[in-house]
């Protein structure tokens, strides 16, 4: 190994540090502040980390909070500190693009339970010196977004614009609109649900599984062991990752080409591209997540039901709300599909709400709100414009 390659220990020191000190903004609760869980529990003290883009306003009218789906993290459009990577959703955030940061102050929060500096499993418990580990309180997606509506607070602002993101960002956008309609002009669930279905809940508990029989794992007490389940948590995000594209894209990108070989070597190497590319994306990971975090966050959209929060009527949890909504889905989408966009759509009409929605082309399965899709972004520009014209926001392309 070279002087100037990276070693894996210094890969988790840093890993490590962002998750308790991380490099982007942090806002701490102390013990006399707790956040009060789904759970029963009060958990404090307490921090939240985040990113903010663009300037917000005089009147603080023009704040859009961005949710990150399973996997994402605070830099939504800007540099990942522990990967080096661009953000997440640079295609979509930014100077001149659909959430125009020459417009709109965007505020980006880790979820609660994440690994990026907001409290979760990797950051240190103060009743006992060492990493929560398993001894965080399960965290669900109301708590999370309790958690963002604190550090709204905290930079004191009364009402959001927007709210938006994809997959589990969207399942966020759902309980903002339900836990805080008040607050929340405009929202914009992409490629999401009301709940997570019995098959999503399969796959995830294969995920967990595979990290709980790694004998790293140590019922996880690895961080301070010293060791790391990488090898369950691989396979984890591998088997995550094929639920995240489509048949058509995996044939398209893949077929049943081989691997850097002519012919099959009759064994158990990757033969195959798509082996190979799935083995890639499971090692990478390991690099930039937490194998604890994985099993809270991926819980909590388990736990997700928006209407058995309201004795299982979903209209009335949009009952009387005022927010716009544009509710958007992709025909390839088999992990959330329209059909559960449509149940969403169907139970915002019933409750006379103002929504709008779109099922978008595209061949590249649930991923495809992170991709380069210009009728995504062409929704989203207008829908944010003539959303920010209705409340008096300055909109790009003209003043409102």
């Amino acid at each position: 190994m070279s002087a100037d390659t990276p070693s894996l220990e210094t890969s988790e020191d840093v890993k490590a540090n962002e998750a308790i000190a991380p490099s982007s903004m942090l806002a701490h609760f102390p013990a006399d502040e707790p956040l009060e869980l789904d759970s029963g529990v009060k958990l404090g003290p307490w921090q939240i980390a985040y990113e903010t883009y663009g300037e917000l306003n005089a009147d603080k009218s023009n704040a859009i909070v961005i949710c990150h789906a399973l996997t994402g993290d605070q830099y939504v459009a800007s540099t990942n500190p522990v990967t080096g990577k661009p953000g997440w959703w640079e295609l979509m955030v930014g100077p001149g693009k659909p959430v125009d940061t020459d417009h709109y102050f965007v505020i980006c929060a880790n979820v609660l339970g994440g690994c990026l500096g907001t409290t979760g499993p990797a950051t240190v418990n103060p009743q006992t010196g060492v990493p929560y580990g398993l001894d965080l309180p399960v965290i669900t997606i109301r708590d999370m977004v309790r958690a963002q509506a604190r550090l709204v607070d905290y930079l004191g602002i009364d009402t959001l614009f927007a709210v938006m993101g994809g997959s589990m960002g969207g399942m966020q956008v759902l309980q903002w609109a339900v836990s805080y309609p008040e607050r929340v002009f405009a929202a914009v669930p992409i490629a999401a649900a009301a709940r997570h279905t019995s098959q999503n809940i399969a796959f995830h508990e294969v995920g967990r599984q595979a990290i709980m029989a790694d004998p790293n794992w140590r019922q996880g007490t690895y961080i301070q062991e010293g060791v790391r389940p990488t090898k369950g948590l691989a396979v984890a995000r591998m088997a995550a990752h094929v639920t995240y594209m489509s048949d058509e894209s995996l044939h398209q990108k893949f077929g049943r080409n081989l691997q850097d070989r002519d012919n099959l070597t009759f064994g158990f190497d990757a033969d195959f591209q798509i082996e190979s590319y799935l083995r890639h994306q499971g090692m990478t990971f390991v690099d930039r997540f937490d194998a604890n975090s994985y099993l809270y966050v991926t819980r909590a959209m388990d736990y997700f039901d928006l209407a058995d929060q309201f004795d299982g009527a979903l209209p009335q949890a949009f009952a009387g709300t005022n927010t716009r909504f544009c509710v958007m889905s992709f025909t390839s989408d088999w992990l959330f599909p329209t059909s559960e966009s449509r149940q969403v759509v169907k139970a915002l009409n019933a409750a006379a709400a103002n929504v709008s929605f779109v099922e978008i082309e595209s061949d590249r399965g649930h991923d495809s709100f992170l991709l380069d899709v210009p009728e995504m972004f062409e929704t989203i520009r207008g829908f944010l414009t003539g959303a920010a014209r209705a409340r008096g926001v300055p909109a790009p392309g003209g003043e409102a």
